[in-house]
């Protein structure tokens, strides 16, 4: 079953849909609150939609672009907030496809920008996401993260998690308020962690499984799609309306 996605305004996303979209975290996560979720989707001006070829909703990601300044110099980072897709489509490249178009639209459209990815993570499938797209990314198992991407980490995180990000190990700790994923899915086994990057996620947020989020950066250059990520976006025939 191909799914289809696409980019839309939050403020079109009826009543109807919302149902559907909070159904899909709770299907996937444990202490999900509706308002919350609210919250999110009424942040992020952008919602990637995921559809079967019915038209049935099956995943959803939230968009918005962040500012922040380091070291003096202004920078801009493509922030990811409710992310789902039901776990019988996993795997499938609708979501990444039209992330992608979107990412290299921001590219186009901040040509003088210092731009970036700023991930936060609570599974190592989420995490997986980023050697598979990116050719430089922080953190990562087999090369330190240097000061100027921690930098970026820290001045991102602490703007928007300011009590619960804790520099020093780059995670943002579990609030009462935060959700988890259900146990049974995508639960790090002996099998996954012979993966050097489960291994190394696994290490680093040893709570994801409360809910825990590493904080991730990668630069947005179109030089620094690995080729695989270039498969997976495909022809760019139609310009992204970002925002």
């Amino acid at each position: 079953m191909k799914l289809s996605a696409r980019l839309a305004a939050t403020a079109d996303v009826s009543a109807v849909q919302r149902d559907a979209l909070f159904a899909l975290m709770e299907q996937h996560y444990d202490n999900v609150r509706r308002d919350i979720f609210e919250v999110d989707l009424a942040e992020k001006p952008q919602v990637i939609l995921i559809t079967e070829p019915g038209g049935t909703l099956c995943g959803f990601s939230t968009q918005m672009l962040l500012d922040a300044e380091i070291d003096g110099r202004p920078v801009k980072a493509l922030f990811s907030g409710d992310t789902i897709v039901h776990r019988q489509h996993w795997g499938d490249r609708a979501l990444a496809h039209v992330w992608g178009r979107l990412a290299l639209a921001l590219i186009d459209a901040h040509p003088d920008t210092e731009l970036y990815w700023f991930l936060i993570s609570k599974g190592y499938k989420t995490y997986r996401f980023l050697p598979l797209f990116f050719r430089e990314f922080y953190p990562r198992h087999d090369l330190p993260t240097p000061a100027w991407a921690r930098a970026v980490i820290d001045a991102l995180a602490l703007s928007r998690y300011p009590d619960d990000y804790d520099a020093r190990t780059g995670v943002i700790g579990t609030g009462p308020w935060q959700y988890r994923l259900r146990e049974g899915l995508a639960d790090v086994t002996p099998e996954r962690l012979r993966d050097a990057h489960v291994r190394f996620f696994h290490a680093r947020n040893p709570g994801h499984r409360r809910g825990d989020e590493l904080c991730c950066l990668a630069p947005l250059t179109r030089g620094n799609f690995t080729p695989q990520a270039y498969r997976v976006i495909g022809p760019e025939p139609v310009p992204l309306e970002v925002s």
